[in-house]
């Protein structure tokens, strides 16, 4: 049966008031770029990835692709940081990482959660490469620093974490140490049980009038207590 003509309305209203990805992207980037005080520091690992391309360009503490404001590397060494910014995980784009020289006591788990493209991170010694030793292929010290460079990827069977995924789905990286299982069209819903095309429009369509409905109830109230006044 065909899905009603109306539900369009509702997942217009959505794209209309929903920021878009590249808006929310920039955004991130920045608050993060501005977390740290000062420029990149040129001997740092960032910066030295930063001006192996002609493409890449600095911005703040970040090393940003071209105009795209996609974060690829942050420098955020001397900051005298005790923790990560909160808005740290949003640039999970970032190649290139260094959080050496700060009196950093330990990182929250999950804090590299969705870090799947990160290479080279720089820490203080005192504190070990996220997902232990065997999700770095190469682990240094150099001085007081640590460096973990080449993250392997935790389904590609040496981990196991493939043989946790159910029937129906896929492995997949989710950072260092880190993996989910994704499901494999035809399979969708919890634990990938259930067969068959997932019912996007009826789902959305659904949200979005629900919440038009909410937005309107919300504009009556509002209307009716101005005009109490």
């Amino acid at each position: 049966m065909a899905a009603p003509s109306w539900l369009w309305v509702p997942q217009l209203f959505l794209c209309l008031m929903v920021p878009s990805a590249a808006a929310l992207q920039v955004e991130a980037s920045e608050q993060v770029c501005g977390c740290c005080a000062g420029p990149m520091r040129n001997e740092s690992v960032a910066a030295v990835f930063c001006g192996s391309r002609w493409d890449r360009v600095r911005r703040g503490r970040c090393c940003l692709e071209g105009d795209q404001k996609i974060v690829l590397g942050l420098d955020f060494g001397n900051c005298s940081l005790h923790r990560l910014c909160s808005s740290f995980q949003e640039v999970s784009t970032a190649f290139v990482i260094d959080l050496t020289d700060n009196p950093l006591e330990s990182l929250p788990e999950g804090s590299f959660q969705g870090f799947t493209q990160l290479q080279t991170l720089a820490l203080p010694l005192k504190l070990d490469c996220p997902g232990g030793s065997e999700v770095w292929k190469n682990i240094t010290i150099q001085g007081n620093n640590r460096l973990c460079q080449d993250q392997r990827n935790p389904c590609n069977g040496s981990g196991g974490f493939d043989s946790l995924c159910p029937e129906g789905s896929l492995c997949t990286s989710d950072g260092p140490g880190l993996s989910q299982c994704l499901c494999v069209d035809p399979y969708h819903g919890y634990k990938c049980l259930r067969q068959g095309n997932f019912p996007y429009l009826l789902f959305f369509g659904t949200l979005g009038a629900i919440t038009t409905i909410l937005s309107a109830l919300l504009w009556i109230t509002q209307r009716r207590k101005a005009k109490t006044f």
